[in-house]
């Protein structure tokens, strides 16, 4: 392994441990892509985190834009994780349009708005979480992995829905707003009584909503995980994680919107381990 793709790799096991784990049961000369898109993926969903205000975190995007845009895919940048995942694009022929997608897509990230609706939501998870479970299923099995770009939608929505269900705290602490407007007005709440800390019946409603609407996602994705072939089932795998968070956020008496589920790390690698060895069984009738 070269000094880069181990910066590479290391990036994605101190940022993204779960997503470190499953990319270790692909086959081994596809792990370095996979770190590449995953390292990638951690880079830009933390530019809020690093970048406190909007317009230098968008600077920092279009960076991205411009790395992924340029046509020397043998020319270094000197950062890491870019020239690894340039190296990537070009080796697996990655379509480079669902990149620029994710970086539009994570603008909203810089901003306080509200998600506007449901179909919003669904939409931005398709570009965020979903577009990267279809880019690693192409870098593990291009052939198969077109027929399953469905399948990957309902597990993106699944998958990202569950982190926003995790991170709600943060969100809120600093005004932000994932959950859409037209599920917080069913609930009898709204984006400013939301993240200004409301913890009524309103907001435990809206909660409880976006848990079913992770669920219908995830039952949906269950539903075809049966027939994943085993080339696809690593780009997959995180979701073996998404309905133990789920369940302890249902059954928890402490709430979501002040307390975060948590799965013990032996627990996390077990999940993991069964889906990876076993896959997803055939659902019950």
């Amino acid at each position: 392994m070269s000094e880069n793709a181990k910066i590479v790799m290391e990036t994605v096991r101190a940022t993204d441990h779960d997503r470190y784990v499953c990319a270790l049961y692909a086959p081994e000369d596809k792990r370095d892509a996979l770190f590449s898109l995953y390292a990638f993926n951690a880079e830009i969903s933390g530019i809020r985190d690093r970048i406190r205000e909007a317009l230098p975190g968008e600077v920092r995007l279009q960076w991205w834009r411009d790395v992924i845009a340029a046509e020397d895919a043998g020319v270094g940048t000197g950062h890491p994780v870019a020239d690894a995942l340039k190296a990537t694009i070009s080796a697996h022929h990655l379509p480079k349009p669902a990149f620029e997608n994710m970086l539009e897509a994570r603008i909203f990230d810089l901003y306080d708005d509200p998600m506007p609706s449901r179909t919003d939501l669904e939409g931005y998870c398709g570009e965020t979480a979903a577009a990267l479970i279809q880019l690693a299923a192409i870098v593990l099995d291009p052939v198969a992995a077109p027929q399953f770009a469905e399948l990957a939608g309902r597990a993106g929505c699944a998958q990202a829905m569950t982190g926003l269900l995790l991170l709600l705290p943060l969100h809120r602490k600093r005004g932000q707003c994932f959950v859409p407007a037209d599920i917080l007005a069913a609930a009898g709440s709204s984006s400013e009584e939301f993240v200004a800390g409301d913890d009524g019946p309103g907001a435990q409603r809206a909660v409880a909503a976006m848990i079913a609407l992770a669920q219908e996602h995830l039952a949906a994705f269950e539903q075809g995980a049966s027939s994943l072939p085993d080339s696809l089932r690593p780009a997959f795998l995180p979701l073996a994680l998404s309905r133990a968070y789920l369940g302890k956020m249902e059954s928890s008496r402490q709430s979501p919107l002040n307390d975060v589920a948590r799965l013990s790390a032996w627990r996390r690698h077990f999940l993991l381990l069964r889906r990876a060895t076993r896959g997803w069984p055939e659902p019950e009738s």
